[in-house]
């Protein structure tokens, strides 16, 4: 058989819903809009890399040549981030407003229990503005929190006025700061996985030490009693 007969190899169809690369190569812009909205709006989202997926998608709208295929261009980036960050909170509000406390009880994954949890906390100690704002800026409370308002009860005008002005500031300043990294450092796009590992350690901060001042607070009402 000759070269000219032979079989064309497959088509590379695979994509890692946890590598923002994966992502950003497969889908290009449209797949920001849609992973945006599926982690801020439905529960079954709140493992996807909201935060390293806009900080990339910056970077490479910097780096990559105008006339490349699948160049992303930075207008449109913030566009597609914004546009699915604030339709998905707006969603997942209204189905906490609609489903109501079940939504959440119903579910049987730890994660999203815990992330509700610490959800709650946020609510309570933050007020609903400030805390509908931070939410933005902790992975799998973004996700969370947005069905808890909503089936709490928080005021439609409060949350979409402080929904809109968190998700402008998280969306925008993380893909600009993506974007200028790529605009000021030669080649750095060489070491993108490294940058990457490094913001995802870093958006995990918070939820750790969340973690631990709970597991503090439980561990000294408990000795109290």
């Amino acid at each position: 058989m000759t070269p000219a007969h032979q079989a064309a190899p497959p088509l590379q169809l695979a994509v890692n819903l946890l590598d923002a690369q994966s992502l950003l190569a497969t889908f290009g812009t449209i797949g920001i809009a849609v992973v945006l909205f599926a982690e801020t709006g439905l529960l079954i989202g709140f493992f996807l890399p909201g935060d390293s997926l806009l900080f990339t998608a910056g970077l490479l709208c910097a780096t990559g040549s105008a006339t490349a295929p699948g160049h992303l261009s930075l207008p449109w980036v913030l566009v597609a981030a914004a546009a699915g960050a604030l339709a998905g909170a707006q969603t997942g509000f209204l189905l906490g407003r609609r489903a109501g406390p079940a939504l959440l009880a119903r579910t049987r994954s730890r994660k999203i229990a815990d992330g509700a949890a610490r959800a709650s906390d946020i609510l309570e100690r933050y007020g609903h503005a400030k805390a509908v704002v931070l939410a933005r800026f902790l992975p799998l409370v973004r996700t969370v929190l947005n069905p808890l308002a909503g089936a709490l009860g928080v005021p439609v005008r409060t949350f979409t006025v402080w929904q809109v002005l968190g998700g402008l500031v998280w969306t925008v300043g993380l893909v600009l700061a993506g974007y200028a990294l790529g605009a000021s450092v030669p080649d750095v796009d060489r070491y993108l996985l490294p940058i990457v590992a490094v913001i995802v350690v870093v958006s995990l901060l918070p939820v750790a030490l969340e973690a631990a001042r709970s597991r503090r607070a439980h561990r000294a009402d408990g000795g109290g009693a």
